[in-house]
């Protein structure tokens, strides 16, 4: 039985001034979402929507983006019945979700991975996800990981409450209206995008509005907040690709969640966020009643601007005039580094507090050879049956459901370290490891160890050209887990597998 082991997948593609009278409509946080509970539909269909100005139809979940928020109190069981009600031949017709951050502990096969855990949802049928989010609590996301099917718009926020947080005591608010969503947007459908190399986003949206550069004053979101109040915002970068830098003009932030795990309080100016990661900060309503703009600058190239106020939206004290904001970014003096988070329950990394000293010690190197890319010198061929199919089946042993070098089988409750040098291309790359969360024992860009209190994660950057990132975990966690870049266009699995730049199966 192979259970008993721990199975990874590492899955990589690369395709690769005056105040004026504001057109933003007085919205709340996600105006344009609603809630569900733990036990729902969750209704994928397509609708043409306009978030930027610009009118195409998108693929979505409960007909909106970002897709209504899954809301549940720490402890309670899900039952989410995802339902395919796809008709737009332009864009992929199955689909499946992903619950980006729940350790499905026990229930691997509820994880939404196509290919890996289960095959996609096929037109007018529906796939039943039961599963149970043991001990978490935080900040989580959902999106399609069905090929490049998120970028089409299939994304939304889920949060599980906690009514004994341990750091409630720092604000006052923290409901859906506080949830702050950063999307990139594209005017062309993924499909088409996912053979192009470098596709770029045409604009970004904050919870789901947005301007595109040359396009009109379409609205923007508002975040409405009352003076002398502390809210809890709860950031999710669920773009297909960008890192944004996000900051608030005038405001500072207490770094209080990275990616579903508590950290010891942190203040801040501004922060980096990639794709796939979450941050929960504190903001204090403390500055005179007025209008502020919200950044969120995108690493895009000519897009990395705030001209119309794109990448932009207005947080609005309650009395503040209906007015866009005069506030003048000012240069960040205190931006978060993340090697200066600190876990907050339970720290310290797994193992023996060394380099190299591990129970399991990994390095995957990723390597670009005339088009092609590989990690450890083996480019990835995907699997025709998902990967937990055909270990139920017994009809093969793991090592040879992938080519020789793609498959890593690693023993049960053995601490693994595994060290990823950045890519030398298109970076920095978030990794992320499905099923677990890790610890970052050492970050990108610092030369330094940290096996004492490091910030514990599921989302990590593998930094740029000569740097590497280092992370710690423990397998108890059966079954096929991804590990793989969450930039989208890295992942699509329908481009030409020349340029694949592989995958493993741990």
């Amino acid at each position: 039985m192979l259970f008993p082991n721990v199975i990874f997948m590492l899955w990589f593609h690369l395709v690769s001034a005056a105040s004026i009278i504001s057109r933003s409509n007085p919205y709340s946080l996600n105006s344009r979402s609603y809630t569900l509970g733990p036990k729902t539909d969750l209704v994928i269909s397509n609708k043409v929507i306009s978030p930027d100005g610009f009118a195409r139809s998108a693929t979505l979940a409960g007909g909106t983006f970002p897709g209504p928020i899954i809301t549940a109190r720490k402890g309670e069981h899900f039952d989410i019945n995802v339902v395919n009600r796809l008709t737009d031949n332009e864009m992929l017709l199955s689909t499946s979700v992903h619950w980006h951050g729940i350790r499905q502990n026990g229930t691997n096969y509820a994880d939404g991975v196509s290919f890996v855990t289960q095959c996609p949802i096929a037109q007018n049928h529906s796939f039943l996800h039961s599963f149970e989010a043991r001990n978490q609590a935080g900040t989580f996301w959902y999106h399609s990981h069905y090929s490049v099917q998120q970028c089409d718009g299939l994304r939304g926020g889920f949060i599980i409450y906690d009514p004994e947080d341990p750091l409630s005591y720092l604000y006052d608010v923290d409901d859906e209206t506080t949830v702050i969503t950063l999307a990139d947007w594209y005017h062309t459908v993924a499909p088409v995008l996912g053979h192009i190399i470098g596709t770029n986003a045409f604009s970004i949206l904050i919870n789901g509005l947005g301007r595109y550069p040359g396009g009109p004053l379409s609205d923007l979101a508002v975040v409405s907040i009352e003076y002398g109040k502390r809210y809890r915002l709860r950031l999710i970068a669920m773009s297909c690709d960008p890192t944004f830098t996000f900051s608030i003009d005038n405001h500072n932030l207490t770094v209080i969640e990275a990616d579903g795990e508590l950290t010891q309080p942190l203040l801040v100016d501004s922060l980096p966020i990639l794709a796939g990661q979450r941050y929960s900060v504190v903001l204090v309503a403390n500055q005179p009643v007025d209008n502020y703009w919200i950044r969120a600058l995108p690493n895009t190239p000519g897009l990395n601007n705030f001209n119309n106020n794109q990448n932009s939206a207005i947080l609005r004290y309650n009395g503040a005039p209906v007015a866009e904001p005069t506030t003048n970014q000012t240069t960040s003096t205190n931006p978060l580094s993340e090697s200066n988070l600190h876990a907050l329950i339970n720290p310290g990394a797994p193992g023996i507090p060394e380099y190299g000293k591990a129970d399991i010690n990994l390095q995957l190197v990723v390597s670009l050879n005339t088009g092609v890319y590989s990690v450890n010198g083996t480019p990835y061929i995907p699997p025709t049956v998902p990967v937990l199919l055909q270990i139920l089946s017994g009809a093969r042993h793991a090592t040879d459901l992938l080519p020789t070098g793609s498959v890593y089988i690693l023993g049960a409750n053995k601490v693994v370290e595994l060290t990823m040098p950045a890519v030398s291309a298109a970076g920095p790359h978030p990794i992320h490891l499905h099923g677990h969360s890790f610890d970052v024992v050492q970050s990108a860009g610092s030369s330094s160890f940290n096996y004492v209190n490091p910030v514990r994660r599921d989302v990590v950057s593998n930094g740029l050209p000569g740097e590497q990132m280092v992370i710690r975990w423990v397998t108890d966690n059966s079954g096929p887990w991804f590990l793989h870049c969450h930039i989208d266009w890295h992942l699509d699995a329908y481009v030409s597998r020349a340029l694949t730049l592989s995958a493993a199966v741990i």
